[in-house]
Formats: C-alpha cells, sequence, structure tokens
C-alpha cells in the first residue's frame, strides 16, 4: 500500500471525474465502489485505490491510497499535477 498527495489546479470534482475516467472501466477497468463530492474507492485487479480531492484557493489538495496500483496512480498524480 502506497499514499501519496499533490497539488493541482483542478477542481475537486474535476479530478474525482479524471480519477474514475483513468482507472476505472474506461481505463484500467477497475469497479467503482463508492463515489461521492471529492471521494472515490475502486477496486479490482487485487487491488484498489481510493481518491480523495479538497479544495483550496486555486485548485485542489488530492491524496490517492493505493493497494497494488501503485505505479498507476504515481502515474495519475503526475498527469494532473
Amino acid at each position: 500500500m502506497i499514499r501519496m498527495a499533490a497539488k493541482t489546479k483542478l477542481k475537486p470534482g474535476e479530478v474525482i471525474r479524471r480519477a474514475v475516467n483513468f482507472f476505472g472501466p474506461g481505463g484500467y477497468g477497475l469497479e467503482v465502489k463508492n463515489e461521492s463530492t471529492g471521494y472515490v474507492c475502486l477496486e479490482g485487479g487485487g487491488g484498489g485505490v481510493e481518491v480523495i480531492a479538497s479544495a483550496e484557493a486555486k485548485g485542489a489538495s488530492v491524496e490517492l491510497v493505493s493497494r497494488e496500483w501503485d505505479y498507476q496512480a504515481k502515474e495519475f498524480l503526475g498527469n494532473i499535477s
């Protein structure tokens, strides 16, 4: 398991939308297990990913927890930073 954080100029809702597109059925094929404002949990492939996005003055802070999807999690954070 790995826990990472990043800052982005994107709004929290956009971060979550991109996370679903990146990790979800249209991306790496993970299943969305729980989604709410500023949060999504996806599972599959023997692991999962949780993304939490919190609003800041200029964008959002993003916390990502990965189980067995560490490389892809780093790639995602690189794409939104």
